[in-house]
């Protein structure tokens, strides 16, 4: 037996074994180099990984708020942008501005308590409890204060604290404040309307392109409306004056475009400033021209003798018996300076005689009443582009008692508003026309409007309103120069269902001028108090007359209408093609 070793023989290599071997090492190579080329090749590839990781730490760190960016540059174009609101002029009355908001996600924050600490010592109007529920949530992204000052943001981003951020917004502002607040109304946190024409622009369709994505703001054209800032600013001083001095609870009024429905101001005090929202909570500032309804007194003697007068049965110097009170049933009708005679329907307007009026009204006949003064818009809810209205106020049953008190204003009460649009349709020429807080020309408006009386009988009640500014209980707001006309109302209020004669509301209404009307001014103060001056009377020839005197002489140059003066009497100058006065 041989002691040699056994031989090791080497397994052979499978052909795909010799294949791979010759890829990796080749045939006649340098071992060494190839070797040496291998470990830099890995070298390189570990620092790629190495850097790769930095970079991603580097975009972890900084990712929130690039997010933000993003989150925000589709918020701005989309959700939050809104049309600049100006006036007839062009004057700005509501804009976007950009502020920064702040936010929180709430799954990045490392240091739940130290983050609340260092907010809230920046922003201590923040609610701690608040913020801690916030910060507490599961979100991804929760608001924690929206629309910061940007020294706030200044200091919260140098607080460097990890999941905090801040979202740039568009915020509505107002640059007229307390101006045209009722007119223009508001908006909420996120920019959305929720009052007056901010509401109105979004249930118009801008609401629907938000959703669509196609409300950006360099998409947006400026919403005009029919608005006049200077004479906003005009009426809205003389009320605050008036409202003052005859201490009462609120005053309103408005300027209306007689020929094409068009507002050009509107004033309803106490207001607010839509810059700061909360005031328009209270109460006690609603717009009374348009969500308020009242019985407008005998402003409504206008539409009781227009009734008549459109009949063709009845002539201005038909005679009616006003020699002592109107009795009906249990009621007694009188007038407040009584004539003791039969008064002529000149008369009647001028010297506002209730039982006049009443029996005017009373011989057309209830349902001809009743007929008359839904033609003329006052026994329907009056839409506009405002969303805020409200339906008039009728009685249940519709009897001759009430034509008799409704014939002078008691007994039925509609929106100021829609009272003006039925006078301008009686000076006009007797088209109806629906208000507007948007700008309109005559002919658009011709186009919506409604014949409702007779050239003729539009022409007698211009006259009668001049009458009423020369003679009658309007000549405290006889302008000179502007050849004005109008009618005064008094209501006394209910209160514990019966009518209180303490507590008033004073009307005028005033057109401007009156052969050849352009606007008509309505001025109203809610319990206005008897002063020395007044010798104890709260009537409105007493306050809102000489009220609505001081805002002409302001208004009618602004509104382009020049003096005039030694004109003609009524009975040459406005019925010239009339015989009414013969």
């Amino acid at each position: 037996m041989s002691d040699a070793l056994p031989v090791k023989v080497k397994p052979m290599e499978s052909w795909w074994q010799r294949f791979v071997r010759s890829l990796l090492y080749g045939r006649n190579v340098d071992r060494a180099a190839k070797a040496r080329a291998r470990v830099g090749f890995a070298m390189l590839a570990f620092a790629v990984i190495y850097a790769v990781i930095a970079g991603r730490l580097v975009m972890f760190a900084i990712g929130a708020d690039a997010h933000g960016a993003r989150r925000a540059a589709v918020q701005d174009a989309i959700a939050t942008a809104r049309p600049d609101i100006i006036d007839r002029n062009g004057e700005i009355l509501a804009t976007d501005v950009k502020a920064p908001s702040l936010f929180a996600e709430p799954r990045r924050i490392i240091d739940q308590d130290e983050a609340i600490e260092l907010l809230t010592a920046t922003l201590p109007d923040l609610d701690t409890a608040e913020v801690r529920d916030r910060l507490s949530s599961k979100k991804g992204f929760v608001w924690l204060k929206r629309e910061i000052t940007p020294q706030q943001q200044l200091e919260i981003h140098r607080l460097g604290i990890p999941g905090i951020g801040f979202l740039r917004e568009n915020k509505r502002v107002y640059p007229t404040g307390n101006e045209v607040a009722h007119l223009i109304g508001l908006v909420n946190t996120d920019n959305q309307g929720i009052a007056g024409m901010e509401k109105w622009l979004d249930s118009n369709g801008l609401a629907d392109l938000h959703r669509a994505g196609f409300a950006s703001d360099r998409l947006q054209r400026p919403v005009e409306l029919s608005v006049d800032l200077r004479v906003e600013h005009a009426l809205r001083d003389e009320l605050e004056k008036a409202k003052e001095k005859f201490h009462a609870k609120a005053a309103s009024g408005l300027v209306s475009n007689v020929r094409t429905g068009e507002i050009v101001a509107m004033v309803s005090l106490p207001d607010f400033d839509p810059n700061n929202p909360k005031e328009a909570h209270d109460p006690d500032r609603i717009n009374r021209l348009t969500t308020g309804v009242y019985e407008m007194g005998s402003t409504f003697k206008a539409f009781t003798l227009a009734m008549a007068l459109d009949t063709g049965k009845v002539d201005l110097n038909s005679m009616w018996d006003a020699r002592g009170p109107l009795h009906y049933g249990k009621f007694t009708i009188h007038d407040d300076e009584p004539k003791g005679r039969f008064l002529s329907m000149k008369e009647v307007f001028t010297f506002s005689s209730n039982v006049g009026a009443a029996r005017i009204a009373l011989a057309q006949g209830v349902d001809a009443h009743k007929a008359f003064l839904r033609k003329l818009g006052q026994l329907d809810r009056l839409r506009t582009e405002l969303p805020e209205s409200a339906s008039p106020i009728l009685p249940r049953h519709w009897g001759e008692l009430n034509t008799v008190t409704i014939a002078f204003g008691h007994g039925i009460a509609v929106a100021p508003l829609q009272a003006v649009m039925g006078i301008d349709a009686l000076v006009n020429g007797g088209h109806l026309i629906p208000p507007t807080f948007l700008k309109r020309t005559e002919p658009e408006a011709m186009a919506l409007a409604k014949q409702v009386i007779k050239p003729e009988t539009s022409e007698k009640m211009r006259y009668l309103m001049r009458l009423n500014a020369e003679i009658g209980t309007a000549k405290k707001a006889d302008v000179d120069g502007y050849y004005i006309g109008g009618k005064t109302g008094t209501a006394e209020k209910v209160v514990n269902g019966r009518y209180a004669k303490k507590r008033v509301l004073t009307a005028f209404t005033a057109i401007i001028p009156a052969d050849n009307p352009r606007y008509q001014l309505l001025i109203m103060l809610d319990e206005p108090q008897a002063l020395k001056e007044t010798y104890g009377f709260i009537t409105s020839g007493w306050n809102a007359v000489p009220t609505g005197g001081a805002v002409i002489s302001r208004i009618a140059p602004l509104l382009g209408i020049e003096p005039r003066f030694d004109l003609p009497p009524p009975e040459r100058l406005i019925l010239a093609a009339s015989n009414a006065t013969q």
